[in-house]
């Protein structure tokens, strides 16, 4: 039993240090694709600006509206967390 303590511990701090909360951003990334909607605000991993005007669940994907006009992007790449800040109140940003 002391051999497999120290493998143990290993394999615990592993889970709690990498893969739990790999999990809980996967999962928090899911929650926001599906709760995006017409109207939102939105910033994508590339740092365009935007307001979506069209979904499609088809192929998920959207249409967001920029300065420069119309373009089509993957669901996937809206910033989760720059958009989160985006839509944030004035009074909350810091």
């Amino acid at each position: 039993m002391e051999q497999f303590l120290p493998l143990l511990l290993m394999i615990a701090v592993l889970y709690f240090l990498i893969i739990a909360p790999s999990l809980k951003k996967q999962k928090k990334e899911k929650n926001f694709m599906a709760a995006v909607k017409k109207g939102d605000r939105v910033i994508t991993k590339s740092g365009i600006h935007g307001k979506i005007v069209e979904l499609n669940d088809k192929d998920y994907t959207c249409i967001i509206e920029t300065g420069a006009g119309k373009i089509k992007f993957e669901r996937a790449a809206l910033s989760v967390e720059a958009s989160a800040r985006l839509n944030k109140p004035p009074s909350e940003k810091k």
